[in-house]
């Protein structure tokens, strides 16, 4: 999980088991930092999220899931900069060691992340 700024610069990530749902992993990205809008895919479509970015006065960018009896609308233009993200995870992708997850350990994968992070920003 990722969370970059409206440049495309990772700001901050958290690592999750493969087996847990991409939700999880919102609430540590978005404590302490505040932002207008919030732009996510269809996994972060749940009602605690919506309710907190709400209670913050924050914009959720999120269209509705399928499954969704009342479909919640989104602003479709502002969505299109999710691609922001994509580049963000395809800059990081460009370093192999992250692409092919070399490192065993949680701690020296995150570190490797931070360093080609601050490398990128450097560019």
């Amino acid at each position: 999980m990722a969370l970059a700024d409206a440049l495309g610069n990772l700001v901050r990530f958290v690592l999750l088991p493969g087996q847990r749902h991409d939700s999880v992993g919102v609430e540590p990205l978005i404590t302490d930092i505040e932002f207008a809008a919030l732009i996510g895919d269809k996994a972060f479509d749940n009602n605690a999220l919506r309710a907190e970015l709400n209670e913050r006065g924050t914009l959720a960018v999120i269209p509705s899931k399928d499954d969704r009896k009342a479909p919640i609308p989104h602003d479709a233009d502002m969505y299109k900069w999710r691609h922001l993200i994509e580049n963000c995870f395809q800059r990081l992708k460009e370093f192999r060691r992250i692409a092919t997850r070399y490192d065993k350990t949680d701690t020296s994968f995150a570190a490797v992340i931070h360093l080609a992070a601050a490398f990128l920003a450097l560019r």
